[in-house]
This record gives structure tokens, C-alpha cells and sequence, in this order.
């Protein structure tokens, strides 16, 4: 009968099979011989002790008995060319697995999409990092699969629903991402593997009869006696439906301003702000891992970091290990970054987030704008720091810049503008700007405080090899778009469900995929009434 262990290894025997098993029969008083296979339940890495471990569970078969291993397969997806039909708005995370969810559950998917499929994302990337072009439609936060196809695809999720989470990960493998995901306590595509996936899944979709419309902006939701009735599109098109699901992304501004001009309830949410930081690959792994060189046999250390400064916390945020930094605005003049990682994160350098939570009363000087006073927030400090990096407001139509402020980590908070940049791995370049010009004062305080903080608690993190890039803005919506926390529709509007990041009821791929299809499950639960 099999035998389920847990137990602690070096790396260079969990990165071995026949090492594994060797180490296992020895744990167990048994030969080698007698073990027919030891299969990999969970991994992670634990760097608390000068000798590195990896902590491993593990299903132990024994010779003579059958191995018993999980078979990953998509669910049945009912052909639903003629059944009732749902609107979609956006082709991210939340969209797509709610799409997916409502074809299971016998109901058709109109995929609305402001931005290009996948692939034709592609250019519009390219341009924005060496031609400095930003497209409003197509760019690393708009398009098929949203901002975790381009920025990462990172899976981790602090969701205390272990069995959506696995759900999830399991439509992914079943989709062609690696099992390896189901294993890893960090699990991570890469955003070099996950477009195909994205592609794969928008195929499934039109194979069972839905829709998914690129490059169609919502103009307009119809909404008659308080219900919804359909959408208007950029094209003049008319989509009737009386279930939206509203999955745009936390910087779909048009319809956060939408809602606002049709007075349908939204309100202002905290999030949190502050700079991208980066450092060589080395220093974080001499740091995390307490050694000069981390060997073959490890991965590129991630580093996650809290402290509270002046009553706010400030923390590292979608930390990515042999990665880079990405322009990630959404309009010209502005500037925003980001970071991803390939799935081999190999690149020399790691980047992380670094932000302050804000409070309402933050926004106070952008009262004026009500429910949107976060938003507007968030705009002007993105374009401060793009004038601030070489922007002109006189030309902001025709200038192409998506250069960002930056500053060498020490010389920001000791108030010193930096002699000179080293190349990072942000593409359109930096320029040398005392950041503390970008933020308002109290933000700008609380993070030259944080840093000296930070860098007491890992010892080589500060330091003037690390480079700031500003802004990192982009953490979470703005806006929170209300709804009945049993029914998941609009308190005011019947038949509207706002969902995942852009609503404010998720932060990633795998929190706003569960999201996704809790909106789908509730459309369908009043649909078959």
C-alpha cells in the first residue's frame, strides 16, 4: 500500500529521481528494489537554516501495487451555439474562466475584448518598448488574457479556498501548462508559455458555439427599469443580453468613468503605490540564500518583505525572480511599470514592487471627482513622472516617450539625484530624477524610511546597485464596483456582475479565474430558474 511522507532534502537529491528514492528507502529501512515510485505531491524551498532544504510530500508506491496517479482532463463543455447567451466584458483571467464556466454549466459566452488576440498583442509590446508607442487598446494590460499574460503569470494566491485554487490549476495543465504548477508552492507559468495556453482556451470557447470579439471596445451597457439589457460597442453594434459579467482589469478607466456619467453606484478603494526596484539576481540569492553562488540546483530566489512605517505598511509586491521590467501605461503621457519573468527566470537582474498602502483620505485633494477621486489619484502621479522623465505636456499628443524617473536606492533616501543610471532591464530607458519630486510628500517619507528598514532585515539589500523605477501604480483597482455578496450582482443594477481585479474582488490570475466563475455560477443559478 502506498505510503504518503513529508521530509527534508538537499537540494541536489530533490532535483534527482533515482537520488530521491535512494534517500527515501534509506528513511523507510527498506531497499531501493522495493520501491516502484515516488511521486512528487509538493516542493518548496527552505532557506531559514545556513543549509539549505527543500521540503518535499511525497506518494511512495511499493513494488507489486498498482501506481495510482491523478489524471488531469477539461471538464465536459456543452455545445451552446443556440442556448441563453451572457455578455462577457473583457478576455483577462475573470473573463475567460467565466466563459469556460458558463459553457459547462449550458449557457453561451459573448467574449467582448477592447484589445487583440494573444499573438497580435505582440507588436503593439514591441512598439511600446523600443518605438515608445502606446496603443489604448493593446498593450501589457489590455488584450486576450489580460495583464498576467504579458506581466508574469505568476499563480500564487493567498485564496484560503485550497480547492478552487487546485481547480484552477488543474484547467491550466489540462490547458497544456506544466504539472509542475500543481507541485511548486509558488507556481509559475512564465510569460513566455502562457499565450498559448490564453489561445487554447479562446479555441475551446468558439469550439462549443461562444463568441469572443477583439479589438471591441464597450461604449455603452444598456440599462432599462434598473436591469440590464445589453451593450453598445465602439463599432455602433448593438448586443442585447440580460447577464453581464463586467471583467475589464484594474485600468479600463473608460468604464470606471462609464459607471460614473450613468450614475450607477461605484465607490473609491484604497490600493497601494510606490516604486519597481531592482537588483542583480545574485545579490538576492547571496542574500536569501546566505551563499556566494546558489549552485544548479536551486531556483532564483524570490524575496517578500513587510514592514510598517508611519502607521502604513509598505511591502514588496509581484516580486519576480530572473525577470524585467515592463512599460505598462495604458495612454501617452503616462508612464507605469511592471515586472514578469520567463519561465526559466533566467534574466541577470530580479525586480520587485514596492508600495505603500494608501487610505481614502489620501485622495482628499481629488474630491472633486467623487467615486474616482482614487483613479485621478493614480493618473497624476503616472503623469508627473512621464514629464518628469522627459515628457512634454505641450506635445503630449505627438511626443513618444515611455522613459520613467529613476534613482540608485541609497541616493533616494539620502535626497541626492543619482550621477548616473546603470542599464536596467526596463527597455525604453530611464532618467535620472530625485523621485521624491514624483510622490506627494507623506509617500515619498514613508518609503525612505521603509528602504533603511528593509535593508536591516536582509542584509545587502540596500545598496546603490539597486536601481528605483517610478511609478508602480498599478497594484490593484482604484475603484470598487459593489455588489450582493450572495447573489454577486450590483446592489442597484439586476443582471450585472461585476468581477475579478477591475471590480475589486481580486489580485491575479488565479484569485480572478475563481472569481470568473463564481459570476458564471450565479448568472446560471438565475437563469434556470
Amino acid at each position: 500500500m502506498s505510503k504518503e511522507l513529508q521530509l527534508q532534502v538537499a537540494p541536489e537529491i530533490a532535483a534527482n529521481a533515482p537520488l530521491l528514492q535512494a534517500h527515501i528507502a534509506k528513511l523507510m529501512h527498506v531497499s531501493a528494489n522495493e520501491i516502484q515510485k515516488v511521486v512528487v505531491l509538493k516542493r518548496s524551498v527552505d532557506a531559514r537554516q545556513k543549509a539549505i532544504k527543500i521540503n518535499i510530500k511525497a506518494n511512495v508506491f511499493f513494488q507489486g501495487e498498482p501506481v495510482v496517479e491523478e489524471t488531469i482532463a477539461l471538464p465536459h463543455y456543452n455545445e451552446v451555439s443556440n442556448a441563453p447567451e451572457v455578455i462577457v466584458v473583457g478576455a483577462g483571467s475573470a473573463g475567460l474562466f467565466a466563459a469556460l464556466r458558463l459553457i459547462e454549466l449550458g449557457l453561451k459566452p459573448i467574449v467582448i475584448e477592447r484589445g487583440k488576440d494573444v499573438r497580435g498583442r505582440r507588436r503593439d509590446l514591441k512598439a511600446i518598448n523600443r518605438d515608445h508607442i502606446v496603443n489604448e487598446d493593446s498593450n501589457y494590460c489590455f488584450g486576450e488574457g489580460g495583464a498576467g499574460t504579458y506581466s508574469d503569470g505568476k499563480l500564487y494566491t493567498r485564496s484560503k479556498k485550497r480547492g478552487d485554487v487546485d481547480r484552477i490549476l488543474k484547467l491550466l495543465v489540462a490547458f497544456g501548462a506544466t504539472p509542475e504548477i500543481l507541485v511548486e508552492a509558488h507556481p509559475h507559468i512564465g510569460t513566455n508559455k502562457l499565450p498559448q495556453i490564453i489561445q487554447d482556451i479562446r479555441e475551446k470557447i468558439k469550439e462549443c458555439g461562444g463568441q469572443v470579439l477583439f479589438e471591441t471596445r464597450v461604449t455603452d451597457i444598456i440599462i432599462e427599469s434598473n436591469k440590464v439589457r445589453g451593450v453598445i460597442t465602439n463599432t455602433g453594434e448593438t448586443i442585447k443580453a440580460e447577464k453581464i459579467i463586467l471583467a475589464t482589469g484594474h485600468s479600463a478607466r473608460d468604464i470606471f468613468e462609464l459607471l460614473d456619467r450613468k450614475k450607477v453606484l461605484i465607490e473609491a478603494k484604497p490600493f497601494a503605490l510606490g516604486v519597481r526596484a531592482e537588483h542583480p539576481q545574485s545579490l538576492i540569492d547571496q542574500i536569501q540564500y546566505s551563499c556566494d553562488f546558489r549552485g544548479e540546483y536551486l531556483p532564483p530566489a524570490p524575496y517578500s518583505i513587510v514592514k510598517q512605517v508611519n502607521g502604513r505598511g509598505m511591502y514588496s509586491f509581484c516580486m519576480c525572480p530572473g525577470g524585467v521590467i515592463a512599460p505598462c501605461a495604458t495612454s501617452p503621457g503616462e508612464v507605469v511599470t511592471n515586472g514578469w519573468s520567463p519561465s526559466k527566470r533566467d534574466q541577470a537582474t530580479a525586480n520587485s514592487g514596492i508600495v505603500v498602502e494608501l487610505k481614502l483620505e489620501d485622495f482628499k485633494p481629488f474630491a472633486k471627482h467623487g467615486a474616482l477621486a482614487g483613479m485621478e489619484f493614480q493618473k497624476a502621479i503616472e503623469q508627473k513622472a512621464w514629464h518628469l522623465a522627459g515628457g512634454s505636456y505641450q506635445s503630449a499628443a505627438t511626443q513618444q516617450t515611455q522613459k520613467v524617473p529613476a534613482q540608485r536606492l541609497v541616493d533616494f533616501t539620502q535626497r541626492k539625484v543619482s550621477a548616473d543610471i546603470p542599464k536596467t532591464s526596463y527597455v525604453p530607458g530611464t532618467t535620472s530624477v530625485e523621485l521624491g519630486e514624483v510622490f506627494p510628500d507623506f509617500l515619498t517619507q514613508i518609503m525612505r524610511e521603509g528602504f533603511v528598514q528593509f535593508g536591516k532585515s536582509m542584509k545587502g539589500y540596500y545598496t546603490n546597485e539597486a536601481v528605483l523605477h517610478a511609478p508602480e501604480s498599478r497594484t490593484s483597482s482604484p475603484v470598487r464596483i459593489p455588489r450582493d455578496p450572495y447573489t454577486l450582482e450590483h446592489l442597484e443594477i439586476e443582471g450585472l456582475y461585476p468581477c475579478g481585479e477591475g471590480a475589486g474582488y481580486a489580485g491575479g490570475i488565479i484569485s480572478a479565474a475563481i472569481d470568473g466563475e463564481k459570476c458564471a455560477e450565479k448568472c446560471a443559478e438565475t437563469m434556470k430558474r
